[in-house]
């Protein structure tokens, strides 16, 4: 199978933010819609090693910032690349809050969605987050980007490089040696094996 195919499917790109005992985290997503509309509900997977997801776990709430086009590299890199146990990823950053007092991204969002945890799924490496829309409102009402725009427009293009082995599709993490393991796991980004490719 070609696994690129998976890539041909519509995602979205969010920053998914949480807020227990004090404490702000986001990461970024790209699992995230609309099943119902009555109740309004929408699912969220957020993988298992993200901080954002214990958050959610114990809190039973959120918010998603839906991200516009004109988002920056920088922003995947602040709440991608990094974990929320090591940094404070709002350091210097602006957001707005919303009514349950869970941040969202001020700049660089269509919109936001508030979202309350009604069940949980346990998808193994993920959990699948049914959840009651609370709260929400368009906000620069620009383009939506989705993950394909992000492959071609606002990931930097990875240079040549003389090294062999691996690299990560997602973020350009290089992995030196052969062969690349099957359950290998970016220290970056988090994807698996399946998302990087020989060099």
């Amino acid at each position: 199978m070609d696994n690129k195919v998976m890539y041909q499917l519509t995602y979205g790109l969010f920053v998914l933010s949480a807020r227990d005992g004090g404490k702000d985290n986001g990461c970024i997503i790209n699992t995230a819609g609309q099943v119902t509309t009555s109740p309004n509900r929408i699912t969220i997977a957020v993988n298992k090693l993200n901080f954002t997801h214990d958050m959610i776990m114990r809190s039973g709430e959120f918010n998603l910032s839906v991200l516009d086009e004109s988002v920056p590299f920088s922003v995947f890199e602040r709440f991608g690349f990094q974990s929320g146990r090591d940094v404070d990823k709002l350091s210097g950053f602006e957001v707005e809050r919303g009514k349950n007092g869970i941040f969202y991204l001020k700049d660089y969002a269509d919109a936001f969605i508030a979202g309350k945890v009604v069940q949980t799924m346990d998808l193994g490496s993920h959990t699948l987050f049914l959840a009651d829309v609370t709260d929400g409102e368009v906000l620069l009402g620009r383009n939506p980007i989705t993950y394909s725009y992000y492959q071609k427009n606002t990931k930097p293009k990875v240079e040549k490089t003389e090294k062999k082995g691996y690299r990560c599709k997602i973020c350009g993490y290089i992995y030196e040696g052969e062969p690349l393991p099957e359950d290998f796991i970016c220290p970056i980004c988090k994807h698996g094996a399946s998302d990087f490719e020989k060099i």
